[in-house]
């Protein structure tokens, strides 16, 4: 499967004749992002009220067992104010949610935390995103189903929510980033990697 890019669309909050050009510039670099292929991409909504130019990309990674469902997804919204922001520290902001499905044993392991938060400070560092400012949560919640509620009976989930401040405009590298904390989150292989299905052990079985 090839990587996948996000769909054509307009620019974010403003009238596009008054977009600023460090606005325009982050949202080309965005446009450039391909994602791997479990991941889809889609523009969404982006917040209004929080900044004078907003734009927002969802993300979501599909049930191998089911199309119609969603084990992990995820939302990268880039606030830009061309006159600065005091608690920013700078013009653009990148904020990330992400929510996904994950091993029940992890809600118990008091280091899960600490390692979900530097699968985005790896990310960055090794996307070479220039950030300052880097603040967010991580919560473990498990829920456990009765009566007629569908779905499994005992569900754990992980969600993540973070912000920071870009120091340039080059915001695919970011939102490449957080694609890849995503991937970690639902349990995907490191790119180029292709876990054994049944077909192929039962082949190297016969070799």
């Amino acid at each position: 499967m090839e990587p996948r890019s996000l769909p054509e669309a307009g620019h974010a909050s403003g009238d596009v004749a008054d977009v600023p050009e460090a606005f325009r510039a982050a949202l080309d670099s965005l446009a450039a992002v391909r994602a791997r292929p479990e991941i889809e991409l889609e523009h969404i909504p982006a917040p209004q009220r929080l900044a004078p130019f907003a734009h927002a990309i969802g993300a979501n990674v599909a049930d191998p067992d089911d199309d119609d469902e969603d084990i992990a997804s995820a939302r990268f919204i880039v606030l830009f104010d061309p006159e600065g922001h005091e608690a920013w520290h700078g013009t653009m902001r990148c904020v990330g949610y992400l929510s996904a499905a994950t091993d029940e044993q992890l809600v118990d392991d008091t280091m899960f935390s600490e390692v979900a938060w530097s699968w985005l400070t790896d990310a960055l560092d090794e996307s070479g995103a220039g950030r300052h400012t880097v603040g967010g949560t991580v919560t473990r919640t498990a829920s456990t189903r009765f009566g007629e509620l569908a779905g499994p009976e005992h569900s754990v989930d992980v969600e993540m929510r973070a912000s920071w401040t870009a120091e340039d405009t080059d915001l695919g590298r970011h939102l490449q980033a957080w694609l890849e904390v995503l991937g970690n989150a639902a349990g995907l292989p490191p790119p180029g990697v292709r876990l054994l299905g049944p077909s192929d052990r039962v082949g190297s079985d016969t070799l």
